[in-house]
């Protein structure tokens, strides 16, 4: 394989990976049959990052593939990998490329879209003018926590969304489903779900008396004797998701499943899952896990997904058709 492709016209499709997912990236450079390109990056002793590009890419469409989200194995948080996002950029436009795409698929700071309370900054907008400031040309992203964000960029967001990848999974799995939205915010996406695999649809009415911390008050709908599969963007904490699970065994339901887009999984999510009343949780690999995932998670590939559309965005074909125009899911 070679480290580009090449449009009718000459142009160069190149991918690059950061250190926050870089299997993601090799595995969407599989399925759009390139060589990921050569790059150097690194974490001085003095905690700051660096990157250097080790190959022309004059004139080409660079994507870098580039999950702002922590990844233990090659010792990056969350803060590093925005920056190291933000070097890549800088270094690629510095460097001539015609075009340089951001590969985002977990947004960083997406959950502070807003002011919940005075002198709070809103950090998904700070974030969106630091990528535009950089000189990122577009973003690709999967399933932002609000779509609305979208409007935070003055350039184009392709806005993905694994809803037909977690879907498929669930098709056909039980006769008596029923889709758990976890609050009113969720509501839409969660009847879209439950439309494509013909299954009820159920609301919880949760509160949150403070941050990362959620209660269960109430079960709107009927769950008793079924299979309920809560549907939501992020597993983070799991705070919110297992007392999910208990309000819905208590409501009756036979079985308790979960899927989300992003399984963030930090602090006691592991052990928490590990003891809830879910059979089974279902993410995509949009973050890496780190170790000691229990057994119950299992994860579902979005590659194909993002090279269908980074090789759309390459050829200035349709991002939309790739999902029959039904990406907006908000």
């Amino acid at each position: 394989m070679n480290a580009s492709s090449h449009a009718n016209w000459g142009r160069r499709l190149m991918v690059f990976a950061g250190r926050s997912n870089a299997p993601l990236a090799g595995a969407i450079a599989e399925l759009l049959q390139i060589e990921l390109g050569k790059v150097t990056l690194k974490t001085f002793s003095s905690g700051e990052v660096y990157s250097r590009f080790e190959e022309s890419i004059r004139g080409a469409d660079v994507f870098i593939v580039q999950p702002m989200c922590a990844n233990p194995e090659t010792g990056v948080n969350a803060n590093d990998s925005l920056l190291e996002l933000l070097v890549m950029v800088d270094a690629a436009v510095g460097a001539s490329a015609h075009r340089v795409i951001a590969v985002t698929p977990w947004y960083g700071y997406s959950r502070q879209d807003k002011k919940s309370a005075p002198r709070e900054p809103i950090s998904a907008r700070m974030v969106a003018r630091a990528l535009e400031a950089t000189g990122v040309d577009r973003v690709l992203t999967m399933d932002l926590h609000a779509g609305q964000l979208q409007g935070f960029f003055g350039i184009p967001v392709d806005h993905m969304t694994a809803l037909g990848i977690l879907s498929d999974y669930f098709a056909g799995l039980d006769d008596d489903l029923v889709i758990v939205a976890p609050d009113s915010g969720r509501v839409k996406l969660n009847k879209q779900f439950a439309t494509q695999i013909g299954a009820g649809l159920a609301i919880l009415d949760k509160e949150r008396p403070q941050q990362q911390v959620a209660e269960i008050t109430t079960v709107i709908g009927d769950v008793r004797g079924k299979t309920a599969i809560v549907i939501d963007d992020i597993i983070d904490t799991a705070g919110t998701l297992c007392a999910a699970g208990e309000a819905l065994k208590h409501a009756g339901a036979r079985r308790v499943l979960a899927a989300a887009t992003h399984g963030v999984f930090s602090g006691p999510a592991y052990e928490r899952l590990a003891a809830s009343p879910f059979e089974e949780i279902v993410v995509t690999d949009t973050i890496p896990l780190r170790e000691g995932a229990p057994d119950k998670i299992k994860v579902l590939s979005c590659a194909p997904l993002l090279a269908d559309s980074i090789n759309s965005i390459f050829t200035d074909d349709s991002v939309s058709a790739v999902f029959g125009g039904k990406n907006h899911t908000f």
